[in-house]
């Protein structure tokens, strides 16, 4: 295993990600450290970067190299975007950090830094057509993508920073700037050749640390019960409140808004009537979040450096075997209880009627149902849960994941809590208790018939017979152990399906 670390030097932030690199081209995030440095205030001037945010850089670049050192970081890859690459004393300024850090910064070029945006979310999210709009300090990028390939991007030379301090004129109200800066920023989109040829039914992802923000506040209005950005889907009706609660604030009351970062509230309403120019041009009544951006295509392409030429083509499955490495559960078992349960999603599809869609929740569940035992055996079915709850998994929906995990939860025996399951009573609908406990009665037999994890039984055929269910297995050797932990799981069967069960 390589440790590396990446550093992202931006208009409004530094930040440095520690990253464990797997055999077989996977990865996980081992360190985090932010600050924010402001490289890009006042540039507008003169388009120096000035002496107190260089100073104020190298300081943070020291700490970082620091971390990296008590880390045992073998490489670091240093990247920076929007304030250095215009900056006039650019060269001065990336000499100075060789000299005093030892660290080697390349500056990314505008279509260079896209590229890796596109890559962090068309390799975590599966939305087929989108258009991505990543607002950083000192630049915002527009990528617009069909098919898993990018048809158009640009960078606009101006970002929440820039734009904070180029309308923050005096004796205007603060919601007269957030309005000054949606009619710039249209204007700008217009200005854009390729923007009237996006189709009306694109989905538009959102990227960066405003966006972030922005579901913190969110999730606290809301109650939302999942702490997870990524694939968080926002109506626009959720929006426009937050934007116009904040938009009219000073800087003091901002800051005082749960949730939103003290660092970022004077640049976060310049964020936000992007947001809002963007969504009214293209008329979305909803947007996605991505968590993955600019830092997350670099570490795909230092894992896994095909993704430098095509994206990974399937998400789910990459990220899902990415935690089975990483929570060390049994390879094996995890690819044999995964294949029994799709065997038994089919077989019995004539009882639940479930749509496709819930072949890939019983999918994230059997991957997943054991990783619990990573922290105690015993109950590990509630460890499970809580895990994949947490889980940084790609390419699934909030709504999916809940579900997913309850039925992981019901692995070992029917164990869904009615608080817990009322604390997502905003993500679930009234009818998917029964769905869960159906999908959970049908891993927890998968899971039986390799109950010695030797792949004994191979394969089930299902005959469905009045009011039996009639469940023939292919063995490959004794499998009595499997046949009787399976018929543990009668009653329950029975209960959810209205069939007597037999297993031969």
């Amino acid at each position: 295993m390589e440790k590396i670390g990446i550093i992202d030097l931006g208009s409004n932030s530094a930040r440095l990600v520690i990253v464990n690199l797997f055999a077989d081209g996977y990865f996980m995030v081992a360190d985090e450290l932010k600050e924010s440095v402001r490289l890009g205030q006042d540039m507008e001037r003169d388009g120096f970067l000035k002496p107190q945010r260089v100073a104020e850089t190298i300081k943070t670049l020291k700490m970082f190299r620091r971390l990296c050192d008590a880390s045992g970081v073998t490489r670091i890859i240093a990247v920076a975007t929007a304030a250095v690459r215009r900056a006039k004393n650019q060269r001065s300024f990336l000499d100075e950090i060789q000299a005093s850090c030892g660290i080697k910064i390349r500056v990314l070029t505008a279509d260079e830094e896209a590229l890796y945006v596109y890559r962090g979310v068309i390799n975590t999210m599966d939305v087929p057509k989108g258009i991505v709009l990543e607002i950083g300090g000192g630049a915002t990028k527009i990528v617009y993508y069909n098919r898993r390939n990018i048809l158009n991007h640009v960078t606009l030379p101006f970002g929440a920073v820039t734009l904070t301090g180029l309308f923050s004129e005096d004796g205007l109200k603060p919601e007269e700037i957030a309005r000054k800066i949606e009619e710039f920023f249209t204007e700008q989109l217009r200005q854009v050749e390729w923007i009237n040829d996006v189709d009306p039914d694109v989905q538009m992802i959102g990227v960066g640390g405003s966006f972030r923000n922005l579901f913190k506040i969110s999730k606290m209005v809301h109650k939302y019960p999942l702490d997870q950005v990524h694939n968080y889907a926002m109506p626009v009706e959720d929006f426009l409140p937050v934007y116009d609660m904040i938009k009219v604030l000073n800087l003091d009351k901002k800051k005082k808004i749960k949730g939103l970062s003290a660092e970022r509230a004077d640049i976060l309403p310049a964020a936000l009537a992007i947001i809002k120019s963007f969504v009214t041009f293209f008329n979305f009544d909803k947007f996605l979040m991505s968590g993955a951006g600019l830092r997350e295509g670099i570490m795909f392409n230092q894992a896994l450096p095909i993704t430098e030429e095509k994206p990974i083509s399937d998400v789910l499955n990459y990220s899902l075997t990415t935690l089975v490495k990483y929570y060390a559960c049994d390879e094996k078992h995890v690819e044999h209880v995964v294949n029994l349960s799709i065997q038994l999603f089919k077989q019995l599809r004539v009882l639940h009627k479930f749509p496709r869609q819930y072949l890939r929740v019983l999918k994230v569940a059997a991957t997943l149902h054991d990783c619990g035992e990573r922290i105690k055996f015993y109950n590990h079915q509630r460890h499970s849960c809580y895990m994949i709850l947490n889980s940084s998994l790609y390419g699934v929906s909030h709504r999916d994941i809940v579900l997913a995990a309850f039925t992981a939860c019901c692995h070992k025996k029917e164990d869904i809590n009615a608080y817990d399951w009322a604390r997502y009573r905003d993500i679930l609908h009234e009818e998917d208790i029964e769905i869960v406990k159906r999908l959970g009665v049908m891993l927890r037999i998968a899971e039986s018939l390799d109950r010695t994890m030797s792949g004994t039984v191979k394969s089930i055929n299902c005959d469905i017979l009045g009011d039996s269910v009639i469940m023939k297995t292919e063995v490959d050797g004794d499998a009595s152990l499997e046949i009787r932990d399976a018929m543990a799981s009668s009653a329950e069967f029975k209960k959810c399906f209205h069939k007597n069960l037999e297993i031969l």
